[in-house]
């Protein structure tokens, strides 16, 4: 009998779950347990209308739905990070927290009532498991939230619903149900955060202004993609009026929109803080300068590559091998580890530019804005997979969110002074751990030398084996580079838990530069 992956990937899943509620048991794990089976049962019957095309938007082909795993992010991070918060006695980061997790089990009932609603015929156990679901979740969120809370538990419920509608629709087979719910929470989250601490007083303190520019990033590009793309139905692809006209809007936004809206939330003016920020320390500087230097070397592994794709005398397109692709990956490593042990505020703020850079490079390359665009759609020709089956090419970006993710969460708030100990350490680290390290070296070495298949996949054994020892290797090599590491009793629990991480990444379908990271950061943070 084949092995299916979907269920084996839904058994991962269930045991971190599982691991999750033994360390920390709230009224809210009941909810979160009933949330996980019904969302196994939808993730089946969304497998059976993604087969049969009749969902309602277009997702990404050749994938599972993905609603399990998504499903369950969300709420275990807003446990976990409550449990560190109690710890250190921060009362508003503690709701905040539980806020976090009732929001994240409201959106997932909402994705899973957009399957349940569109199925014929009409499921009736999985109904009759989503009512009790619901039922629970609106029990705990009465007796656990207060009234503004609930409001802004639907605030946001009511910016994911929009957002929805029109990030799914201008954007076809860019996304699984899964990936959707992620990227698209994450977006409604930040969003509803935005307008709370712009409009609140202005003589609140506003606390540390670094804090402020990624969310500032994430919102203007995502502001200039819709509009564009709007406006775009009026104007010719590819035009110099169309082009023209990119570039005012971008000039417009930035200067009469972003920098105004820093302004407001930093109390700073943003272009002097980040000169100041910048040139405060020489280390800096020279950060700055190596980051540039490796920079010019990733340009030149994908100027090489156009230059073999060119010269080919294949007349099909030579796509990058697994091998080239990785390199990437080993950059980003070499990226990143200095900046974790140096000077992180630096590499926080140096990440969130650099996602504006990839996003507008991006608009350039889709709307084929010149003189770069074109340009930019020849050279990335050569390193699209089949995970880049829609109209933007994602899987650089997911690969950038996905080692900057664990840094951005890392809640400062509730870190003790001398830093989290044990695991918890290592919270910064599980980007390039489970990205960086691991799913680079599961690919190389199992594509290059893998024969045993993990049942009903393409990934191997000696991949996964080859990517854990590699994760073990790396902890080994940054707590003799990071002093404020140390694991003490904890070390058996990271082993367990990047094993967990890499079993999860040997079957899944979803973009496991998105998941691996986030559980990785879960478990770390326990």
């Amino acid at each position: 009998m084949e092995t299916n992956p979907v269920l084996v990937e839904s058994g991962v899943v269930f045991a971190m779950v599982l691991c999750v509620h033994s360390a920390l048991w709230t009224p809210l794990s009941w909810c979160c347990v009933v949330l996980a089976i019904q969302a196994f049962y939808v993730q089946h019957k969304w497998e059976r209308l993604l087969r049969t095309g009749s969902a309602v938007f277009q997702f990404r082909p050749g994938a599972s739905s993905g609603v399990l795993p998504a499903s369950m992010v969300i709420p275990l991070l807003g446990l976990v990070l409550r449990g560190r918060c109690i710890e250190a006695g921060n009362v508003h980061m503690e709701r905040f927290s539980l806020v976090l997790t009732v929001t994240g089990m409201m959106l997932a009932m909402f994705m899973s009532l957009i399957a349940l609603g569109v199925t014929r015929p009409v499921p009736t156990n999985t109904c009759v498991i989503a009512g009790v679901a619901s039922s629970a979740i609106l029990y705990c969120t009465k007796h656990t939230l207060t009234v503004s809370e609930v409001i802004e538990v639907l605030e946001v419920l009511l910016i994911f619903v929009y957002l929805s509608l029109i990030l799914l629709y201008l954007l076809p087979r860019c996304f699984t149900p899964g990936e959707a719910l992620l990227v698209i929470a994450a977006i409604s989250l930040i969003i509803n955060q935005l307008i709370k601490r712009s409009l609140s007083n202005a003589n609140e303190a506003r606390g540390e202004p670094l804090q402020y520019y990624l969310p500032v990033v994430v919102i203007g590009c995502l502001m200039l993609g819709v509009i564009f793309a709007l406006l775009f139905l009026f104007l010719e692809a590819g035009s110099w009026a169309g082009s023209l006209f990119f570039h005012i809007l971008v000039a417009v936004m930035g200067l009469g929109l972003i920098l105004p809206w820093l302004s407001v939330l930093t109390n700073t003016h943003p272009i002097a803080w980040v000169i100041y920020f910048l040139t405060v320390d020489n280390r800096r500087l020279w950060l700055l300068g190596y980051w540039a230097v490796l920079a010019l070397i990733a340009v030149a592994v994908v100027m090489h590559q156009n230059r073999r794709q060119r010269h080919s005398s294949d007349s099909k397109k030579e796509h990058a091998s697994t091998a080239v692709r990785k390199a990437f990956h080993v950059v980003i490593v070499m990226t990143y580890v200095p900046g974790l042990v140096l000077d992180r505020p630096l590499l926080h703020l140096a990440s969130a530019g650099c996602l504006g850079v990839f996003l507008f490079l991006e608009f350039v390359r889709f709307f084929r804005i010149l003189p770069l665009g074109p340009h930019l759609r020849r050279l990335l020709t050569s390193f699209l997979d089949e995970r880049d089956s829609g109209p933007l090419v994602l899987t650089h970006i997911y690969l950038l969110v996905g080692v900057s993710l664990p840094l951005w969460l890392t809640p400062g708030p509730c870190v003790p002074q001398g830093g989290l100990p044990g695991a918890g350490g290592l919270l910064p680290y599980a980007g390039v751990l489970s990205v960086g390290v691991g799913d680079a070296v599961a690919s190389v070495f199992g594509s290059s030398m893998g024969e045993f298949r993990w049942p009903g996949t393409k990934k191997t054994m000696e991949g996964t084996a080859t990517s854990v020892f590699a994760q073990v290797i790396a902890v080994a090599i940054f707590l003799l580079a990071d002093s404020s590491l140390n694991l003490n009793t904890t070390y058996s629990w990271v082993v367990g838990s990047i094993s967990m991480v890499a079993m999860l990444e040997a079957y899944t379908s979803q973009i496991d530069n998105l998941l691996l990271p986030l559980y990785l950061h879960i478990l770390l943070l326990l």
